[in-house]
């Protein structure tokens, strides 16, 4: 199904575009889309593989797959009809059809399959046939993608894998890392060819909600605290996703886990920093119980990261090596889901790390939108560059000196420096934000930069009182074109105060 997007969403859109260009900083990575609900999925099969043929060069193995296991290459029709390929890797010798496993990548454009191969060899080492495949980079991208389709990718993944010698067709099922979470149920509530659902890192609140909390997390970690995580970091999510530049923030994704009718395992690891592990297994088990579906295991690992792999300084460095016993569960698992015993509910493992909860990220007012961010955001760099720019006018054509300098100077410099330092500074954050947050040196619990910036901020607000009052006692010698740009300045002065408020560089 194509969603029609809303005139006013193109014009938001185009907002922000305008703001990121006039800022020259990257635009800020999105972390989902909407998925339909199940009942409104259809059921239409994936396009049949096109072609199965042995590793290139013949009777190759792939780079980083072991002696001990046999690899296939592979290509299939995913979504749209688009030509895709990867890699078979199944255990050697004769036996009994294998149950087989499709593995779907976190979030990425055109991750290469090699990405995942550490859980593909651990996962045929358990007598799995696994699939790896190079994600899409068409119609897909920061601003721009569909889990619906990445569902279409996943199924015609599955379809080629049930075709394979040696897969047991009644026993594939699909695994998904992160943004793989989301996809996942998406094509499970869409197809009974999938047996069974492993799901690691996997989140159950809506993208936004759940991407202000990575970062803000990644900064809390790095010992940051104060207005930059409660209201610049918070709010500049807000501006953007009602800009129309972050993918379908605030898709539900628990009607789409109530369709799951498959056994579910659930992964987390203790340490994931980028999904709330405290808050997101409950939802998967109310929604699932809601669904009517009581066959769910959550596991725990300790010491393990986002994606389960060992992590040695609590999330943030991710180890090549998987949790201890996360392969065998997953194993073990699936041999007994394929078997006919799929398990009750259970929840294991120890209590998983959230240093703090997540918070409701609800759309911004008519005032705080993206439209009327950059309205203000214009008026106030047209009236601080505005001042500069006529005295150098002026020095050049060999006039006087105005009667109002001092202030007026401060404010305009000061007033631009904390504008265009600051929102820098915040698209950096949430570029480099998550795990991997550098703010910087921090001083009681504040960046040295943030403090710096919010130093810049007081002083342009005094600048402005100041500014007001000179003009006030040397109106006499002020003539109607200095009165015009002093107006102007003080304008945008005026206009800065809320402004800082609003995005915390007033605030502590």
């Amino acid at each position: 199904m194509r969603r029609t997007v809303p005139a006013s969403t193109g014009l938001r859109a185009a907002v922000v575009t305008a703001a990121l260009c006039l800022l020259t900083v990257p635009a800020v990575p999105a972390a989902a889309t909407t998925v339909m609900p199940a009942s409104a999925i259809t059921t239409t099969a994936p396009t049949p593989a096109t072609s199965t043929t042995p590793a290139t060069p013949a009777n190759a193995t792939p780079p980083g797959v072991p002696s001990d296991l046999a690899a296939t290459e592979v290509s299939f029709r995913g979504g749209g009809g688009l030509a895709m390929h990867g890699t078979v890797i199944s255990p050697t010798g004769a036996g009994s059809a294998r149950p087989g496993m499709v593995l779907v990548h976190g979030a990425g454009t055109g991750t290469p399959r090699e990405k995942l191969m550490g859980e593909a060899v651990a996962f045929a080492r358990q007598g799995i046939v696994v699939l790896i495949y190079d994600k899409r980079s068409e119609n897909y991208s920061l601003f721009k993608r569909s889990y619906s389709l990445l569902a279409d990718d996943a199924l015609g993944a599955l379809a080629v894998l049930r075709s394979q010698p040696g897969v047991d067709p009644a026993k594939t099922g699909m695994w998904g890392l992160s943004e793989g979470g989301w996809v996942v149920p998406v094509a499970a509530a869409r197809s009974s060819d999938i047996a069974f659902v492993v799901l690691v890192g996997a989140n159950g609140l809506p993208p936004l909600r759940q991407q202000t909390w990575a970062v803000a997390a990644g900064l809390r970690k790095a010992g940051v605290s104060g207005s930059l995580i409660d209201r610049a970091e918070f709010n500049l999510y807000r501006t953007i996703a009602d800009g129309g530049m972050f993918p379908e923030p605030y898709y539900d994704p628990e009607p789409t886990i109530a369709a799951v009718r498959q056994p579910v395992l659930g992964i987390w690891g203790t340490h994931d920093l980028l999904t709330p592990p405290e808050e997101s297994p409950p939802i998967f088990a109310r929604a699932l119980e809601k669904g009517g579906n009581k066959h769910y295991t959550s596991r725990f690992f300790p010491d393990a990261d986002h994606a389960a792999h060992q992590t040695p300084d609590g999330g943030v460095t991710r180890s090549p090596e998987l949790a201890p016993g996360y392969a065998e569960l997953v194993g073990s698992w699936v041999g007994d889901v394929t078997a006919g015993r799929p398990p009750a509910s259970s929840t294991s493992g120890p209590a998983p790390v959230q240093a703090s909860r997540t918070v409701p990220v609800d759309p911004p007012a008519l005032w705080e939108s993206a439209p009327v961010q950059l309205t203000a955001l214009l008026l106030i760099l047209v009236a601080f560059t505005g001042y500069p720019v006529v005295a150098l006018v002026r020095r050049l054509r060999g006039r006087s000196r105005p009667p109002v300098a001092g202030a007026a100077r401060l404010l305009s410099a000061g007033g631009l420096a904390a504008v265009l330092g600051s929102l820098s500074y915040l698209f950096y954050l949430v570029m480099t934000g998550g795990k991997l947050a550098a703010p910087g040196p921090v001083v009681a619990e504040r960046p040295l930069l943030w403090l710096l910036l919010q130093a810049l901020a007081v002083a342009s607000v005094v600048a402005t009182v100041l500014t007001a009052l000179a003009w006030r006692r040397a109106r006499a010698s002020v003539s109607r074109g200095e009165g015009v740009r002093l107006g102007l300045l003080l304008a945008g002065g005026v206009v800065f105060v809320p402004w800082a408020l609003y995005w915390g560089l007033l605030l502590p």
